[in-house]
C-alpha cells in the first residue's frame, strides 16, 4: 500500500505503555497490551495472515483511490437529458478496442484496463453529479449509471485478482509436489496452508478485494480525521479532574472516573467528560472503518495520534509468531516475527467482543481481530460489508483450525467457544449465512445484478452465473446498457480462458449486446461483436442490421468492418438480398388476370431495387449479383412493374458478364463456366432482350400518337392568311414527313427487338442451355410461367404495330412463326389468347381483301 513505516513504533516498550495506567489499572485492555509487546516487527499491512508472507501478495495491494482531476466539464453535457448516459457512451468503443489489444496476449492486463476505464468515467460521473442542480431527475440517473459503473468497477477487480490466482493453480497443478517442510512456527504453517489450499487462499483474495472497495470510499481518510487528533487522550476528562483538585469548594459536581487508565470507565462504572465521551465514539467508528478497509497500520498510527498509543498495542497481537534463529545454525541473528503470546491476546479479543458495556464499534474492532462473526454482524450495514464480516471469521477460523492440527495450537485456545474452532466453513456457507440474515437491506442487496455475478464469481460456478443470465434476458425487457456490456465482455473473457460455458446462453448475451448496439447506432462495433457468434448465426445477425442501412457510402462501411472481423461477407449480402426479395407473399400470377393491378413502384419495391447494391461492392460476388436481380426482376415483369424491372437492371453493373468470365479464368479453369452462372447470365440477358422489346414499343406508341397536326383553311381566306397557311401547309408536310420516317425507323426497331425474344437463341427465351446445373424447381416454375406470361404479351404488341402501319401481310408471317414447330410458340398461348391471336389475323385478312389482295396479302392471280 505504499505507508510509511514509523520508526518510533519499531521498538515497543512495556514500560512506556504501563505509564498509562493508575496503580490499580487492570485487565483487559492492560492484557492486551502486554501481549502484543512481544510483536516486534510491524508489518503494517491489511491481511491479517496472508500478508506476513510474501509467497500470496494481495493482487489488489498498491490500489489508490484516485480519480481523474482534469476533466473539463461542458455545459452542454450538462444540458443533456441524461448526461451521465451521454457522458458514458464512449465506454462501449473503449471497451471493444480494449478487448482487440489485449483479448489473445494478455488477459489480466485487458481486464485492468477494463476496471481503469470504468474508474475514470466514475470520476467523470461524480463530478457531473456535483455540478448539477440536486433533485433533478437527471442527476438522479446519472447517479444510478455510476453506481452501476463502480460495481462493474470493482467486479472486474474481483475477476482480475480470483482468475489470476485461478489460472496460475491450474497451470502449477502437474509441478505440484506436497509440501514436507517441518512445521516450525505459525507463520511457517500458515504460509503452506495458504500454498496447498485454494479455498483459504482465493477467500482471503475475496477480504482483500472487499477492504480495496472500502478504502476507495474512505477517500482521503487523513483530511477526515485530523480535526480530532490530540496527543493527549481524555484531555477534558483530565482537565476537570485537575480543576476539582486544586479547587477547595466541594459543591455539586457531576460524577466523573478519577482515574484515566484504560478500564477506568469500566471498573469504576463512571463516564467520562461528554466531549472525551463524543471523541471516542468518532474515534472507535473511524477506528473500525480503518479495519475494514484494511488498513490496520493507518488504525494505529491514528490511535498514536489521538493519545492511545495502548489501543495502538491492542491492535497488534494478530501476527503470527515465528523466530527464523531457531532453526537456523549459527550466522548473523534474525529478528523475531509475532507475537508468541497470540492465543492469549485472542481469547481476550473475543471476551472483550462479548462485553457488552463497551462501545458496538470497540466491540467490533476485536471481534473482527478474534474471529467472532456474531459481534462484528450488528455493524455491517451494506452487503459488502456483511460478506467481508464472514470471509475475514472464515480465513481467521480456517487457519486457527490448521495450526491446532498442526500440533502449535496452544491450551488457551481451548477457552474459546467449541464452534469457533470446529465450524465447518465453506464459500457456499458464507452465502447460505448471508442469505438468512435480518437485516432488509442486505437481502435486498443480495438480489442486485452485481452482487449476483459477484457471488457467482466468488463461488467460481460459472453454469449458475449464465443461468441468472438466461433469466434476466428472459424476464427483463431491457437490461441496463452498461450491464448489457459487461455481461458481453465477462463471457468474451470465460471464453478465452478456455471455460466450458453453456453456449446457448452465451449467444443470446451477444445477441441481446449486439441488438442494443443496433438501437443505439453504434455502427462501428457491431460487426465484431457479431463475429464472436457461431458462424451460420453471424451471417443472419448481421444481414438482419444490414437491412436497416441504406446509405451507400455507410453501407461499404459496413461490409468493410465486416471483412475486418473476419465474418463471411458474401454470404451475408446474399441473406440480406434474398431476405428482402423473398418478404413480398404474393403469389406470382399471371398479370392478366388482375387487370386491376397497381403498376407503380412502390417503397417496398424500392428497397428490393436498391437492396441488390450490396452486391455489386465486391467485383467477386458479380454472379451472385446477377442471380438475385433475376429473381427480383422475374417479380416485378410478372407483375407488370417493368420501370421497377429496369431500375433493378441498371443496379447491376455492365461489365459483369466480363468480369464473371475473367475471375473464372482467374482460377485457372479450363472448363467451361459453371452451369448456374452460365444460365444467370443468359437470363440475363434474356431479360434485357424484354425490357429493350418493351421500352422501343413504348417509344413507338408514344411517337405514333403525337403525329403532327394539320392545319385547316380558315374559311373565305384573305390572300395574306391564304399565303400563311399555304405556308403552314407546306411546314405540316415537312413535319409529317419527318414524323413517317421516324415511324419507319421507330416500327422496324420495335420489330426487331420484338423478334429478338420470341426467336431468342439457343432454345429460346428464358429456357437454360445448361441442364446439368443444380435443381431450383421455384425458378424453373417462374420461368415457365413468365414464357406464358410475356410471350404472348410481345405477340399482341408487335400485332398492334404492324396492325397501325397498315404491314398487314406481316402480320399473316407472324402467325407463321407462332405456329411453327421450330419455336413452339404456341405452346405458351393460353386458349382465349388463341382465338384473341386468331381474331387479329382475321381482320388483317379482310384488309387485304379490301385491297384487292388475296387473304394471304398476295396479288390475286388472273
Amino acid at each position: 500500500m505504499g505507508h510509511s513505516h514509523p520508526s518510533e513504533w519499531g521498538q515497543v516498550n512495556e514500560s512506556k505503555y504501563l505509564l498509562l495506567y493508575s496503580v490499580e489499572g487492570r485487565k483487559s485492555c492492560r492484557l492486551l497490551v502486554k501481549l502484543a509487546i512481544n510483536c516486534t516487527n510491524l508489518l503494517f499491512d491489511r491481511s491479517p495472515y496472508r500478508n506476513q508472507t510474501c509467497l500470496f501478495p494481495s493482487p489488489l495491494s498498491g490500489m489508490e483511490n484516485s480519480f481523474t482531476e482534469d476533466v473539463s466539464m461542458s455545459a452542454l453535457m450538462l444540458k443533456e437529458d441524461d448526461p451521465g448516459e451521454a457522458a458514458t457512451l464512449s465506454l462501449f468503443p473503449d471497451f471493444q478496442q480494449s478487448y482487440l489489444r489485449h483479448a489473445s496476449t494478455a488477459v489480466f492486463d485487458l481486464l485492468e484496463e477494463y476496471e481503469a476505464l470504468c474508474q475514470d468515467k466514475v470520476g467523470t460521473l461524480q463530478k457531473l453529479v456535483l455540478r448539477s442542480a440536486s433533485g433533478q431527475q437527471k442527476s438522479s440517473k446519472t447517479v444510478s449509471i455510476t453506481w452501476l459503473l463502480q460495481q462493474e468497477m470493482v467486479t472486474w477487480r474481483l475477476i482480475t485478482s480470483l482468475y489470476r490466482d485461478r489460472v496460475q493453480t491450474v497451470l502449477e497443478e502437474d509441478i505440484m509436489m506436497d509440501i514436507t517442510a517441518p512445521n516450525e512456527s505459525e507463520k511457517s504453517v500458515m504460509e503452506q496452508f495458504f500454498q496447498k489450499d485454494s479455498m483459504v487462499r482465493q477467500s482471503q483474495l475475496v477480504v482483500d478485494w472487499l477492504e480495496s472497495i472500502a478504502k476507495d470510499e474512505m477517500g482521503d481518510f487523513s483530511d477526515n480525521i485530523e480535526y480530532y487528533a490530540k496527543s493527549v487522550y481524555w484531555e477534558n476528562t483530565l482537565h476537570t479532574l485537575k480543576l476539582r483538585r486544586n479547587q477547595s469548594s466541594s459543591g455539586f459536581s457531576r460524577p466523573l472516573v478519577t482515574e484515566l487508565d484504560p478500564d477506568a470507565p469500566i471498573r469504576q462504572k463512571r463516564p467520562l467528560a461528554d466531549l472525551d465521551r463524543e471523541d471516542d465514539t468518532r474515534l472507535l467508528k473511524n477506528l473500525f472503518n480503518l479495519i475494514r478497509a484494511g488498513m490496520t497500520d493507518e488504525a494505529q498510527r491514528l490511535c498514536k495520534r489521538c493519545g492511545q498509543a495502548w489501543r495502538a498495542a491492542t491492535l497488534e497481537g494478530w501476527k503470527l509468531y515465528h523466530d527464523p534463529n531457531f532453526y537456523q545454525g549459527g550466522g548473523e541473528l534474525q529478528p523475531v516475527e509475532g507475537n508468541p503470546h497470540r492465543s492469549v491476546w485472542k481469547v481476550c479479543c473475543w471476551r472483550l467482543a462479548e462485553e457488552e458495556q463497551f462501545n458496538k464499534y470497540e466491540r467490533a474492532i476485536y471481534a473482527a481481530l478474534s474471529g467472532n462473526h456474531k459481534q462484528l454482524l450488528p455493524v455491517c450495514e451494506t452487503w459488502e460489508d456483511t460478506v467481508w464480516a464472514y470471509f475475514r471469521v472464515m480465513v481467521d477460523t480456517l487457519v486457527e483450525q490448521e495450526i491446532c492440527s498442526s500440533g502449535l495450537g496452544s491450551d488457551e485456545l481451548e477457552e474459546l467457544p467449541r464452534e469457533f474452532l470446529e465450524t465447518n466453513w465453506t464459500m457456499e456457507k458464507v452465502f447460505e449465512e448471508l442469505q438468512a440474515t435480518e437485516s432488509k437491506r442486505v437481502i435486498e442487496a443480495t438480489k442486485e445484478h452485481y452482487h449476483v455475478i459477484q457471488k457467482f464469481v466468488i463461488l467460481g460456478d460459472l453454469d449458475g452465473l449464465l443461468v441468472e443470465f438466461s433469466d434476466w434476458l428472459a424476464r427483463t425487457p431491457t437490461l441496463p446498457a452498461h450491464l448489457l456490456r459487461f455481461m458481453s465482455h465477462l463471457v468474451l473473457f470465460y471464453r478465452s480462458l478456455g471455460m466450458q460455458l453453456k453456449e446457448e446462453v452465451c449467444v443470446d448475451v451477444l445477441k441481446a449486446y449486439i441488438s442494443l448496439l443496433v438501437k443505439e447506432k453504434q455502427v462501428d462495433l457491431i460487426a465484431f461483436y457479431v463475429s464472436q457468434l457461431p458462424a451460420d448465426l453471424a451471417v443472419s445477425q448481421y444481414a438482419q442490421f444490414l437491412e436497416e442501412v441504406t446509405e451507400t457510402e455507410q453501407r461499404k462501411h459496413c461490409l468493410e468492418l465486416a471483412t475486418q472481423a473476419g465474418l463471411d461477407v458474401a454470404s451475408i449480402t446474399k441473406t440480406v438480398v434474398e431476405t428482402i426479395r423473398e418478404r413480398d407473399t404474393d403469389e406470382f400470377a399471371h398479370h392478366d388476370l388482375t387487370p386491376a393491378l397497381d403498376t407503380a413502384t412502390t417503397m417496398e419495391d424500392q428497397q428490393k431495387i436498391d437492396v441488390i447494391d450490396w452486391l455489386v461492392f465486391d467485383p467477386a460476388q458479380r454472379a451472385e449479383a446477377l442471380k438475385q436481380s433475376n429473381a427480383i426482376m422475374r417479380k416485378f415483369l410478372a407483375s407488370k412493374k417493368h420501370d421497377a424491372a429496369k431500375m433493378v437492371f441498371a443496379k447491376v453493373p455492365e461489365d459483369s458478364m466480363r468480369e464473371i468470365y475473367h475471375q473464372w479464368e482467374e482460377q485457372g479453369m479450363d472448363a467451361a463456366l459453371l452451369a448456374e452462372e452460365e444460365n444467370a447470365i443468359r437470363e440475363h440477358l434474356c431479360i434485357r432482350a424484354y425490357l429493350e422489346a418493351h421500352e422501343a414499343f413504348n417509344e413507338w406508341f408514344k411517337h405514333m400518337n403525337c403525329p403532327p397536326v394539320k392545319p385547316t383553311a380558315p374559311a373565305l381566306a384573305k390572300f395574306t392568311e391564304k399565303v400563311a397557311h399555304e405556308m403552314k401547309e407546306a411546314e405540316y408536310n415537312m413535319e409529317y414527313e419527318n414524323w413517317q420516317g421516324r415511324l419507319g425507323a421507330l416500327t422496324e426497331d420495335v420489330k426487331e427487338r420484338i423478334y429478338n425474344v420470341l426467336l431468342f437463341v439457343d432454345g429460346g427465351w428464358m429456357v437454360d442451355v445448361r441442364e446439368d446445373a443444380d435443381e431450383d424447381s421455384e425458378r424453373g416454375h417462374q420461368m415457365t410461367l413468365l414464357r406464358r406470361l410475356c410471350l404472348p404479351m410481345m405477340s399482341f404488341l408487335l400485332l398492334t404495330v404492324l396492325q397501325r402501319t397498315e404491314r398487314h401481310q406481316e402480320c399473316l408471317r407472324l402467325a407463321d412463326i407462332i405456329a411453327s414447330d421450330q419455336h413452339k410458340l404456341y405452346e405458351v398461348f393460353s386458349k382465349e389468347e388463341l382465338q384473341k391471336f386468331l381474331q387479329k389475323m382475321r381482320e388483317s385478312s379482310l384488309l387485304l381483301l379490301d385491297k384487292g389482295l388475296d387473304p394471304l396479302g398476295y396479288e390475286i392471280q388472273s
